[in-house]
Order: C-alpha cells, then sequence, then structure tokens
C-alpha cells in the first residue's frame, strides 16, 4: 500500500566519536591509510553521509561499533567530535555477522580476513558450514573454498597479499601436499607473475613429477675384493674343521656380513659330534670393509 508507514530499522544517535569503541569482531585486520585519508577528506567537506551501526556497550554511556569501523576511522582523522549512528539492538554473534556482511559487500577484505571472520561467525552461531552458508547469503562451495584457504600458515596467508595473489593462487597450492612446496609455488607465482590459470598449470606439472629413484650403489672392484676375502676366511676355516658360517645381505648402497665363529669348546664338541655349533652358542662378528655398513 502507498500510505503504508516504512518499519524503523533503528535509532539515529548523534554520539561523541570517543565514546564508540571498536567491534572485537572486526575481521579487518589491514586498513589502507591513504584510503582513509580520502575518505576523510571527503567526509570533511560533505559530512558523514552513511551512519555508522553501533549496539550498547558494556559500560554504562558507551557504544560498541557493529559495522562501519573505516568511516569512524576516517571521521576521527578529520577531526569530528560526533557522528551520527544508528542504534542497533543486536547480539554479539548478529553484531559479528552483520560486520562481516558489510566487509564483504565492500571491497577491501582480503580472502584470508574473509575467511577468519566467516570461521568465528560459525563459532559464534555453533552452526553447520550449510547453515552458516543459507544465514550469510553464500553458495555453500563458495564458503567452503574460503574456509580451505585457512590451511595455508600464516607466514603464507602473508606472503599472498603482500604480493598481490588472488584466492584461486591460493586455492592452487593447497593441492600440493607439503607446506615447503606450497611456499615455494607461491614464490614462483609472484616471481613469474603468474595468472590464475598459469598458477593451476604449474601446480599440475607439479604433481606429475615423480621422485627420482636412488640408482643403486655399484660394488667397485676394491669392495669385490674385501668381499671375496671373507668368502676364503670362511671357507678356510670350515677346511681347518672350525663351523663357521656366514650370513650375507644387500641393502641399498651397501653388503653386510654376519659371519658365526664357535668358540673352542663347542667347535671341538661339535667336531665329536659331527654338527655345526647351534647359533645360541656362536660368538657372531660383523665383518665390514670399505664401502661395506656393518
Amino acid at each position: 500500500m502507498l500510505n503504508a508507514r516504512p518499519k524503523v530499522q533503528g535509532k539515529v544517535l548523534l554520539l561523541p566519536v570517543d565514546k564508540i569503541v571498536p567491534s572485537a569482531h572486526q575481521a579487518r585486520t589491514h586498513f589502507d591509510e591513504q584510503e582513509i585519508a580520502r575518505l576523510a577528506l571527503s567526509i570533511a567537506q560533505n559530512g558523514l553521509l552513511q551512519p555508522v551501526s553501533v549496539r550498547p556497550g558494556k559500560k554504562k554511556g558507551e557504544y560498541e561499533l557493529v559495522a562501519g569501523e573505516r568511516r569512524l576511522r576516517a571521521c576521527k582523522l578529520a577531526g569530528l567530535a560526533e557522528i551520527p549512528a544508528i542504534l542497533a539492538q543486536r547480539d554479539e554473534s548478529q553484531a559479528a555477522a552483520l560486520g562481516l556482511l558489510e566487509n564483504m559487500q565492500r571491497q577491501g577484505l582480503d580472502p584470508f580476513e574473509q575467511a577468519r571472520g566467516i570461521r568465528e561467525v560459525i563459532a559464534l552461531w555453533g552452526c553447520t558450514q550449510e547453515e552458516a552458508a543459507r544465514r550469510l547469503g553464500i553458495a555453500q562451495p563458495t564458503l567452503n573454498n574460503k574456509l580451505r584457504l585457512l590451511a595455508l600458515t600464516d607466514e603464507q596467508q602473508a606472503y599472498c597479499v603482500d604480493h598481490g595473489l588472488t584466492e584461486r593462487h591460493a586455492r592452487a597450492v593447497l593441492r600440493l601436499p607439503e607446506a615447503e612446496q606450497r611456499s615455494r609455488a607461491l614464490a614462483q607465482f609472484a616471481a613469474k607473475r603468474m595468472n590464475a590459470r598459469q598458477a593451476d598449470e604449474y601446480v599440475e606439472r607439479c604433481l606429475q613429477k615423480k621422485p627420482a629413484r636412488r640408482r643403486a650403489v655399484p660394488m667397485v672392484r676394491d669392495v669385490r675384493i674385501f668381499v671375496n676375502t671373507i668368502n676364503k676366511a670362511v671357507r678356510l676355516m670350515v677346511d681347518a674343521g672350525v663351523p663357521a658360517s656366514a650370513t650375507r645381505r644387500e641393502g641399498e648402497g651397501y653388503v653386510e656380513y654376519t659371519v658365526h665363529i664357535p668358540t673352542a669348546s663347542v667347535a671341538r664338541k661339535d667336531a665329536v659330534r659331527g654338527v655345526a655349533a647351534p647359533a645360541g652358542q656362536n660368538e657372531p662378528a660383523t665383518v665390514g670393509a670399505p664401502g661395506c655398513s656393518a
């Protein structure tokens, strides 16, 4: 109906700027000082055209900012003592969500600030990602992709922001399994100024690379001489009536020999019986040579 009265969304107050405290749930961690300076100049010339949003603070006469921290900072820089503010009756979770939504609708929040803000409101609401996506008006795959960005380390997140890498660049390196690989890939993106498609192709090439196989170290001639010497020594002991034995095991880059030589008393008994000494009564001696590991 044309003559219907509009609903009142909030009461507009003129509040001292020093009575407005920042929100504890501010998603934005970086503020462009030059942008705030330009906004301050505009406010000084034209006034604050869009009031900030506040809610009653914890202390009497104090108000907590819900939305509009850039505007509040610019007003302080412009030297305003009082500014218009919309008083919103919001609980803590509603205030956090409102501040996040306003920041997401305006440019300036980097992808990681968005992801941290989403994580915080989900924790405040105590809801699923599906429910959060519905309440924030975001497609669930979009919300899930933003939250995945927090798998990068703080250093990697800062590197993306400092070097102008996008959310697509950040998501591309998440396909790499190791943090060190991700950091190297981000450095390559920035150094070669790759766009998102080139970044995806670079990661794909990294994933297709197979780790190089270690080549087996061939036995050099000198090592074969030592191995033959060990075999000859064992044969000499057996020919002399000592029931010695040797076990050979080859590993990657080494040959291991374990030689069992019975004690004199056991050897005499076994010589009479005509059997080799039990392994438990032998004295093991591990024999090695240059290039061999015992």
